[in-house]
């Protein structure tokens, strides 16, 4: 599907709001806080970008776009090609950082992170629940939408790093508060010190959305092999110790959904029919994978000899 670019706003330096629109008029798809666009882009690339507008506003979505200049392209291409008028083919809405209902939360979000937490602080807001934000950045330049959050007034604290230094996790996370959630967006290093000073809260309080995979070492010679049976056509492949199930998948000509191949996006999720899996992926809950009912194909893989997916 086509959406037409009606406009883009500068928010902050090396920030872009992108306002997108259906070509004829039309409402646009439903979504939640949380939620994020792929939009594909020339030269094969897709991109996941939260949206950070209002829910209730069927007629136009808009996304936070940072420059990253150690990138793959995408937000180059955003920055220096797209402009009013053009149009962007796109996948979504999906949403894998639901915010869940509570009578208080703790946000807390590091430079373009606070492009899901937006709609959230509204959403919690009308539900009548406590929260406050949390919100750092390299200096106060690059922090985008800030005239919004002013109207939150002494619920949001800015955090400049050039002025303020490092985000006062110590005294906003040290003790657990009872019916509190945290959510987190940001850089991997402030969601390693987000996950480390919540070690204590209580189990599901903590809710996480990722930009990069953290680094995690592996012993190749611990992998196993799996017999892969795609249930829609009754195919067995099998998967070396080696491969990851979407190289098999991509090998042998399945299509499935994928960008990162990092277990961050959720493109390349699958339904799980049988089997047992080791979850590696940073999408789903710990109730989710305990669920066992899904997968993400491009990091996770099974735990049992025989997995059959619905495909």
């Amino acid at each position: 599907m086509s959406l037409l670019v009606r406009s883009l706003t500068l928010e902050a330096a090396g920030v872009l709001s992108v306002e997108l629109v259906d070509p004829a008029g039309a409402e646009l798809p439903a979504w939640e806080p949380g939620a994020h666009l792929d939009l594909k882009l020339p030269g094969g690339l897709s991109r996941q970008y939260s949206l950070c507008g209002d829910p209730a506003d069927r007629r136009r979505y808009r996304l936070g776009i940072l420059r990253e200049e150690t990138g793959r392209g995408g937000s180059a291409y955003v920055h220096d090609t797209l402009r009013p008028g053009h149009t962007v083919e796109h996948a979504g809405p999906r949403n894998h950082f639901r915010l869940e209902p509570a009578p208080s939360y703790v946000f807390v979000a590091g430079g373009i992170g606070i492009t899901p937490i937006l709609p959230m602080l509204a959403s919690a807001t009308a539900a009548g629940a406590e929260w406050t934000l949390l919100y750092g950045g390299r200096s106060a330049a690059s922090m985008a939408f800030v005239d919004e959050l002013a109207a939150y007034d002494d619920r949001v604290t800015l955090w400049p790093q050039d002025t303020h230094g490092l985000l006062d996790l110590d005294g906003l996370l040290a003790e657990p508060r009872p019916d509190t959630l945290v959510y987190c967006c940001g850089p991997e290093p402030l969601l390693a010190a987000v996950e480390e000073r919540t070690a204590g809260w209580p189990r599901g309080a903590l809710h996480l959305e990722r930009f990069s995979a953290p680094v995690v070492e592996r012993d190749p010679s611990a992998e196993n092999a799996a017999e892969l049976v795609l249930a829609d056509s009754g195919r067995t492949l099998l998967v070396p110790p080696d491969r990851s199930i979407l190289d098999v998948l991509d090998e042998q000509g399945v299509p499935v959904l994928s960008d990162c191949r990092d277990g961050i996006c959720g493109s390349c999720e699958v339904k799980v029919v049988e089997g047992e899996v080791d979850h590696r992926d940073y999408v789903l809950t710990d109730p989710e994978k305990e669920a066992n009912t899904c997968m993400m194909v491009c990091v996770s893989r099974a735990r049992s000899a025989r997995l059959v997916l619905g495909l």
